[in-house]
């Protein structure tokens, strides 16, 4: 096995052991860069130089026994919306296209200040604005899209050119690329992870969180991640916690919900089979399984649509009107769009989450978790629009994606995404765990606990 290969967690017990150096470890993910970036594109910016001085510096306080924890030396990737000092954050657009750093957001100062190494920028659709990530090839199958939008944070992670990436979520950007690339994704509580310096798309809605290949990798990052700072104002003031999950795998008197309506509508049979399985499998590890009702399903993609459009267009405004044709055309008509809401229109969305996020809170007095596939269908070829379900409707791509990923991001509930197989075709397919505001510990524990009951997931077959 390479260096590359390894999970976060088991890097760190090699080097903790002294079997690995964290110069190893960079320089076998660089390598798996070069091989693998011709074919994927998921970087929009390589640190090699100052991955390599960051690895020397991290063999030499493992040597000194300055021991800054799991994630010392581990190589990672940064959304290209995440500011870390002196590097791009051209957020996949020209109109950044001259844009620096000056100083590290608070999730790249967190993860420096734990010892993790950038290794680079990770390609984003155009501003987070969309769900396919164009520059980037889905790892599994390179005509296939990688999702988005931090679909260049979930490839290099499936692909091992990152053992971690970070990416933000505003309607699923996290969680879908990891369903589609079979990794793990973790949307957190909304103001858990704090986002100073890291580019908005929809202020209300955002949520930054880790990509990984384990649970227990997610729950490692998490850890480094989560903490109030001031210069966010929805940051939580939430104590503390080590979310590295127990091996323990008993979940008696768990209480997981299957959703009878809406996140099981207009699925992929073989999607919907291999959720079934897994949430079974939860079932044979002693939970107990709830039939529950989506609440409010019929306002959840208007809700979305309705916060996100007008605050994107807001934080965009002075720059659509000046120099309109730096954005690519899907971006610019969806922010002109956002231009013909009314101020009633929002507040209607406003309204509508309020209401929302109290019936799913009362959804969660009778159940512990939520248990649904993370996207409707796998990954979709590249170009392709829109998907015809059996019963003759057509969906665009982009909203079928988000269709099961939006309740999370309009309640600011937490959601964890992890692989639960492959179809036919050999693409992956995610089911998601979601939870009651700051349940992050007991989604990680449930994932956890399913994912010792498979194998441990390989990497995609890159050239």
């Amino acid at each position: 096995m390479q260096p590359y290969e390894l999970s976060l967690a088991d890097a760190a017990h090699e080097m903790r052991e002294r079997r690995l150096s964290p110069v190893e470890l960079v320089d076998s993910v660089l390598d798996r860069i070069d091989r693998t970036e011709p074919h994927l594109g998921a970087y929009a910016t390589v640190t090699a130089a100052d991955a390599r001085r960051a690895a020397l510096a991290a063999e030499r306080d493992i040597a000194a026994g300055r021991d800054l924890g799991p994630l010392q030396g581990i190589p990672m990737g940064l959304k290209d919306l995440i500011d870390a000092a002196g590097l791009p954050t051209a957020a996949g657009s020209r109109a950044r296209a001259d844009r620096r750093a000056g100083t590290d957001s608070t999730v790249a100062a967190r993860l420096g200040a734990a010892g993790a190494v950038l290794v680079g920028k990770t390609h984003t659709h155009e501003f987070a604005y969309g769900l396919i990530t164009p520059q980037t090839r889905n790892a599994w199958h390179q005509e296939r899209v990688a999702g988005g939008s931090s679909g260049g944070s979930a490839v290099a992670v499936a692909a091992g050119s990152a053992l971690f990436a970070l990416g933000t979520d505003t309607g699923g950007s996290i969680r879908v690329p990891a369903a589609l690339n079979g990794v793990v994704g973790l949307k957190p509580t909304y103001g858990l992870v704090p986002r100073h310096g890291v580019t908005s798309l929809s202020w209300s809605l955002d949520h930054v969180g880790p990509l990984t290949r384990t649970v227990e990798d997610a729950a490692l990052v998490l850890t480094a991640l989560a903490g109030h700072d001031h210069r966010d104002p929805a940051s939580l003031s939430a104590p503390a916690v080590d979310y590295r999950p127990a091996p323990v795998d008993d979940l008696a008197g768990l209480r997981v919900g299957v959703p009878g309506t809406y996140y099981f509508e207009r699925v992929d049979p073989e999607v919907e089979s291999a959720v079934r399985r897994a949430v079974a499998r939860l079932e044979d590890l002693g939970a107990e399984l709830v039939d529950v009702e989506t609440p409010m399903t019929r306002y959840v993609l208007a809700t979305q649509w309705g916060l996100m459009v007008p605050e994107a267009t807001a934080y965009h405004e002075r720059t659509l009107r000046s120099t309109p044709e730096l954005y690519g055309p899907d971006v610019r008509v969806l922010l002109e769009a956002g231009e013909l809401l009314s101020a009633g229109d929002y507040l209607r969305a406003q309204r509508a989450r309020t209401l929302m996020r109290r019936a799913w809170l009362d959804l969660y007095d009778t159940v512990d978790v939520v248990a649904a596939p993370t996207v409707p269908t796998t990954a979709a070829v590249v170009g392709g629009s829109t998907v015809t379900w059996p019963d003759g409707t057509v969906e665009d791509v982009s909203e079928s994606y988000v269709r099961l990923s939006a309740p999370a991001n309009v309640t600011g509930m937490p959601s964890l995404s992890l692989p639960v197989g492959r179809d036919a075709a050999g693409l992956p397919i995610g089911m998601q765990l979601m939870g009651p505001p700051l349940s992050e510990a007991r989604l990680l524990r449930v994932g956890h606990a399913y994912e010792r009951t498979e194998p441990a997931p390989g990497l995609a077959p890159v050239a």
